[in-house]
């Protein structure tokens, strides 16, 4: 069986390689960016390969969150979805996309490892 990829994408190091390790010891493989311009280059690259997508919404300069989400749902309208963010998780309703779930920083893996999990399981129903 083959291991799920997950796209994840997050400005700051740390936060990138946490959540990387947390989705490997879970049996994922991961697929990091730490920009919006990476993450839809990685995407791009190959949109077949990726299972899902974790990602910050402020990235800096570039694209951001809501920008890569709706740019990766354009190609695959049922890609599962896990938003994190400190701060804009009030413009979640407006700015994210249908099917998507949103943990607010600070979080532990698991809140993550379940989202994740829950919209993977909900994809492979559709």
């Amino acid at each position: 069986m083959k291991s799920m990829v997950i796209l994840v994408i997050d400005d700051e190091p740390l936060i990138l390689m946490d959540i990387e390790a947390a989705l490997i010891d879970q049996g994922f493989d991961v697929v990091t960016a730490n920009n919006g311009s990476r993450a839809i280059e990685a995407f791009d690259a190959d949109p077949s390969r990726i299972d899902g997508v974790v990602s910050d919404i402020n990235l800096g300069n570039g694209p951001s969150g809501w920008d890569i989400v709706h740019h990766i749902r354009g190609a695959i309208p049922a890609m599962p979805i896990v938003y994190m963010s400190g701060d804009s998780s009030h413009e979640w309703e407006a700015q994210g996309v249908p099917h998507s779930v949103m943990v607010p920083k600070p979080f532990v893996h698991s809140q993550i490892i379940t989202a994740l999990a829950t919209l993977l399981n909900q994809t492979d129903q559709i």
